[in-house]
């Protein structure tokens, strides 16, 4: 996993090819970046299906539960297919720009 700090959040990247495999190390990693918003880079899997992608849901639920962002980006899958519970959008720049309105909403107490 290769990790990259940006102002106000982190972002996680997956090195290596199993999207599935990432999710569970993630999983176990997760006392490492439980205390900060997270960006789940997965762009490169360009073939990703649902059930790849609901393999990150428990974690985000546990992730927001703390008061904290966890955005997915990949561009892979029909958004209209996402459940809501997991934020998923197609950039890097989209995901920094819900970190920020979370936060925001934070501060305002929503």
């Amino acid at each position: 996993m290769k990790v990259k700090e940006e102002e106000g959040y982190k972002i996680l990247t997956d090195e290596k090819d199993d999207v599935e495999d990432f999710a569970s190390f993630l999983r176990s990693q997760h006392n490492a970046f439980k205390n900060d918003n997270v960006v789940i880079d997965i762009i490169k899997y360009g073939e990703l299906s649902l059930e790849e992608l609901l393999s990150f849901l428990d974690l985000s639920n546990e992730h927001r539960k703390g008061k904290r962002s966890f955005v997915i980006v990949n561009d892979a899958i029909n958004i209209e297919k996402i459940p809501e519970e997991l934020i998923v959008v197609p950039t890097l720049m989209e995901a920094g720009d819900v970190i920020q309105m979370e936060e925001i909403e934070r501060d305002l107490g929503f």
